[in-house]
């Protein structure tokens, strides 16, 4: 059953209403917008049962992933922060601070917030705009690119290996390895399919993925040159005592390298994407906003709520709790879709109309409400903003010159293929 939006003057087409939010073939043509609509006004706490058995319940209304997000003592992220299951050993030797609460989660997040504060992005602007404008001095002659693969995926991995200190011939190997985790559930990424191929060789790896093994030495090799000299980059910080005077272990450090690599490209480079394709499919907006410059900020935010890269977040209930009548038992698996809370009209007056000036725009994509909320948001932002300040004023005309093609993830949204055709002034 396909249904059009159900607010005046919106822009998109929701789509069938009863999908299985679980399945990540469902997301190849799409986020299910459709049934994350059913869902907040018909059940907003639904239960879903998983093909291994297991089950969740899925909170889709903006309010509620915040509340459930904020009460971390009740929603606790220690038993994992997606979908799949793990025992006590999976869990410990996976851990990230993702995989933590305060005050853990708070002691490791110390150990690096000051290389992405707001005012310490700030200062990589300048680094930020130069490597955006040699990027599209190299492929804007082209006429036509990927500009997933050409422009999207370059930016970040290129600002990512200099912070982390990383040779810049190491790169694309690095983050090949980060799209092999965060796509595990895609063949293009992976020949370790995580839900089509046996991976319990790697159990014990980030992702259940081979690449988290190869990771996994470069990051040791990487902290004995750190230890032996230390620099500037984010690896030395990573490696300093923390308040308490208690370093990093070997494992806690290369898990957290590990997730660095794979979480600090893959959602710049995915809202990038969305972001670009989302003027496209809406002309009048990329005209005002080529006409208008300075809307900007408010575009980005935009594209980031538009595109809700990070889908969901895992909790479980430490005890048992009642939401919208529904009795969620200690153990349950609660999955918060950001996703769904940023297209809730509840929050965002007709949500699905793409619209750069809106505002206030207190969207999801980066978490709120809670001690998780993105490290890297501030770089993410900036990141974002150069990118399109340094390439829209050269586009004469640019449109969709192929099949756009999306991450096989029911936990990513990413436009993984996005070619385009391109004129230039």
């Amino acid at each position: 059953m396909t249904v059009p939006t159900m607010t005046a003057g919106a822009s998109q087409v929701l789509g069938d209403r009863w999908l299985d939010i679980t399945d990540p073939d469902v997301y190849r043509a799409g986020v299910p917008h459709g049934t994350f609509d059913r869902l907040r006004r018909e059940d907003p706490i639904s239960w879903w049962e998983e093909r291994d058995g297991s089950g969740f319940w899925a909170v889709t209304r903006y309010r509620d992933v915040i509340d459930l997000n904020r009460d971390f003592k009740t929603f606790t992220s220690t038993q994992g922060i997606r979908l799949e299951e793990m025992d006590t050993e999976e869990l410990e030797a996976r851990k990230t601070l993702m995989e933590l609460d305060p005050p853990e989660h708070t002691r490791l997040r110390r150990l690096v917030q000051g290389g992405f504060t707001r005012r310490m992005v700030a200062s990589y602007e300048d680094a930020i705009r130069a490597l955006a404008t040699e990027l599209l001095d190299e492929v804007l002659p082209r006429g036509r690119f990927d500009f997933t693969v050409d422009v999207a995926r370059q930016l970040p991995l290129r600002m990512l290996g200099r912070l982390l200190g990383a040779p810049a011939e190491d790169y694309d190997w690095l983050v090949a390895h980060g799209d092999a985790m965060i796509g595990n559930s895609d063949p293009e990424f992976t020949a370790h399919v995580v839900d089509q191929t046996d991976t319990e060789a790697f159990r014990l790896m980030p992702f259940r993925s081979p690449s988290g093994v190869e990771l996994f030495e470069y990051a040791q090799r990487l902290a004995d040159a750190r230890r032996a000299a230390p620099t500037g980059d984010v690896v030395s910080q990573m490696l300093a005592p923390t308040m308490d005077g208690e370093p990093l272990t070997d494992l806690e450090f290369n898990n957290f390298f590990t997730l660095m690599v794979a979480a600090g490209n893959d959602t710049t480079r995915y809202s990038l994407a969305a972001g670009l394709l989302a003027l496209l499919d809406h002309p009048e907006q990329l005209a005002q906003l080529q006409a208008r410059p300075e809307l900007m900020p408010t575009a980005v935010e935009e594209m980031l709520r538009w595109s809700s890269v990070t889908m969901h977040f895992r909790r479980t209930a430490t005890r048992d709790v009642e939401v919208h009548g529904r009795t969620i038992r200690a153990g349950d698996k609660v999955v918060l879709w950001w996703i769904a809370g940023d297209f809730d009209d509840a929050q965002f007056d007709e949500p699905f109309r793409f619209d750069i000036t809106r505002d206030p725009n207190d969207h999801l994509a980066f978490g709120r409400g809670g001690p998780h909320r993105c490290i890297g948001e501030w770089l993410a932002r900036l990141e974002m903003r150069v990118t399109m300040e340094e390439l829209l004023p050269r586009l004469a005309d640019v449109r969709v010159a192929g099949p756009v093609e999306r991450l096989r993830s029911n936990f990513i949204s990413g436009i993984k293929h996005l070619p385009v055709e391109v004129a230039v002034r």
